[in-house]
């Protein structure tokens, strides 16, 4: 077996003898492990696509796991502790929380282990590249659709999944900003935290709108948020205007019904995918850009199956 300094290096000999795209290995296959931030909600499912699909066309082992819930930052750092026990080639990994893991990361950067981010990046400057969504321009997207629904005025809250993860920060920091700096008549009056988990999120939903009879909109800022404040609506009979992130049959459900207005759709497949391509470009030696963005859309009832939006939703 190769060791990493072998690999690498014939990693970068096969990439000088083959023209196109990042090198495919016949027998000692590169080894990536990905930390997501979770497993069960749809989104994870269809970035692990993405990694897999990249994985077979690269010919590289990419595994891929991320505790039960997005809530469980002490699982994840076990669970990236134990793919950092085992020397793998390349780390991807979404953090949960953008500082926690930075001692591990820098562990494997010392290393000599690339680490690419994806969805979610740290605050620190080990990830050679994140492959994510610009999650401010998304929700200020977000903004700008429930603004126009309300008709530009009244009271607007937000359910969003957690205050440490990026992807949590700039959702909110995007809606609320946006809110701020273009509806003057539009006030945001509670930014609450389910950890992405549906009930809890529910729950919330129904404080916020006994607590505010004559609020006019929800900001869902993830699959699970989303989905909760869906369902909060629902149990009160709420007339009340529902914005979600993320797509899933669930929430496609609930757009198709009108139960949420619209959302805001991520390229997930596209996300897993260019992480394994990222982390395999750096062991190839490559440049890598600061940022790979990897897109987002809105949809609604009016546009679900036109062939660029249909091609970002998942189920």
């Amino acid at each position: 077996m190769l060791n990493r300094r072998s690999l690498i290096g014939a990693i970068s000999a096969i990439a000088l003898l083959a023209a196109s795209g990042p090198a495919v290995l016949a027998q000692d296959q590169v080894d990536i492990a990905l930390i997501s931030k979770g497993f069960q909600h749809q989104f994870w499912q269809a970035v692990k696509a993405g990694a897999d699909k990249a994985a077979a066309e690269f010919g590289a082992n990419v595994t891929f796991e991320g505790p039960e819930s997005e809530s469980q930052v002490d699982r994840q750092m076990d669970m990236l502790a134990a793919a950092l026990s085992r020397q793998p080639d390349a780390i991807g990994f979404a953090a949960l929380d953008s500082q926690a893991a930075v001692p591990l990361l820098q562990q494997a950067s010392d290393a000599g282990i690339p680490i690419v981010a994806f969805d979610s990046g740290v605050d620190s400057d080990i990830p050679l590249t994140t492959a994510t969504t610009d999650n401010v321009a998304a929700a200020a997207l977000a903004a700008d659709k429930m603004a126009e629904l309300i008709g530009g005025e009244g009271k607007v809250a937000v359910v969003a999944h957690d205050q440490t993860s990026r992807t949590g920060i700039d959702r909110v920091d995007g809606f609320v900003n946006r809110m701020k700096e273009a509806y003057p008549n539009i006030e945001v009056v509670s930014v609450q935290y389910g950890g992405g988990d549906q009930l809890q999120s529910t729950e919330i939903t129904k404080s916020i709108l006994l607590a505010n009879p004559d609020l006019k909109g929800i900001f869902g800022a993830n699959e699970g948020s989303a989905i909760g404040v869906a369902n909060g609506k629902t149990e009160l009979g709420s007339e009340i205007v529902v914005i979600g992130f993320d797509s899933g049959a669930a929430q496609k459900g609930m757009v198709e019904s009108g139960v949420m207005a619209g959302a805001i759709t991520q390229n997930p497949v596209g996300i897993g995918y260019e992480t394994v391509k990222a982390a395999i470009g750096a062991l190839n030696g490559e440049e890598l850009p600061e940022v790979i963005d990897t897109g987002f859309y809105y949809y609604d009832a009016t546009n679900m199956t036109d062939p660029e939006i249909a091609a970002v939703l998942y189920d």
